[in-house]
């Protein structure tokens, strides 16, 4: 797991926090009254779950000091606990278990989902977003430039650390507990400044481990340059000198059976 700079982060707030509206727009719960925010990061994404059901009794969890003292100072009102979500288990069953992008940085989700399900009260929901976008330039060019024998086996950890499976795999690992289930993929297409700015939207998160594994300034400097040379590539400037970066995201809303 990265360290996080809940600065760096949130300097895309708008853009980051815009699939956990899209996600809590499509929850079907009236009034779920425990919730937990799983990976909450500096609290934008709680902020929204806390708009839509002011009454509940919500708790975020993250694994980062320095993300949990940005959502403290910035939403006093909330519970904020520091936890590991591979180890979390419920002192009670939530009525909805909320986490937006934040599981893909855990392994084996077959049963990291199901799990998580199991938190859930009956008649509840488990709510999930994480990117999807493995696939796309500005993730394969970071496996790319990770390959190269200078720093290959330092930066092998940081290869495997994003975790996805395709929608039926959700489906099937949840379906046994689930009365629904709904899945959807959203494409956002970020209006960024240019490829510069790419590159620092991906400092905030999937740079992040990559940097950390390099020895020293000077080899994340060589990193970076190169990852800069490779978005000027794949993301050309549009008619405004802008770029556009589509960020493919998967949705997954399980509801959990009535005992």
């Amino acid at each position: 797991m990265p360290t996080w700079d809940a600065n760096r982060y949130l300097q895309f707030a708008t853009e980051r926090t815009q699939p956990s509206l899209d996600l809590v727009g499509r929850i079907m719960l009236d009034q779920p009254r425990r919730i937990i925010d799983l990976g909450c990061g500096p609290g934008n994404s709680t902020a929204v779950v806390r708009r839509r059901w002011p009454e509940a009794d919500i708790v975020g969890l993250d694994s980062s000091p320095a993300m949990l003292d940005t959502a403290r100072e910035a939403y006093p009102d909330t519970t904020w606990l520091l936890g590991d979500i591979a180890t979390w288990t419920a002192d009670q069953p939530f009525d909805l278990v909320f986490s937006n992008a934040a599981l893909q940085w855990l392994p084996d989700h077959m049963a990291l989902y199901p799990r998580l399900l199991r938190q859930v009260a009956p008649g509840g929901a488990l709510a999930v977003q994480i990117p999807a976008h493995l696939n796309a330039p500005v993730h394969q060019a970071l496996k790319a430039i990770a390959d190269d024998p200078a720093w290959a086996e330092r930066t092998r950890a940081a290869q495997r650390s994003l975790a996805l499976e395709d929608a039926g795999a959700y489906y099937d690992a949840l379906s046994p507990e689930a009365s629904r289930i709904d899945l959807w993929t959203t494409t956002y297409y970020h209006v960024l400044a240019n490829a510069a700015a790419i590159v620092d939207w991906m400092r905030g998160t999937g740079l992040r481990p990559f940097l950390e594994a390099l020895a020293d300034d000077n080899e994340r400097a060589q990193f970076e340059a190169r990852y800069l040379a490779a978005m000027d590539k794949a993301y050309p400037p549009q008619i405004d000198g802008r770029v556009l970066l589509p960020f493919r995201r998967l949705f997954v809303i399980a509801y959990r059976r009535e005992a």
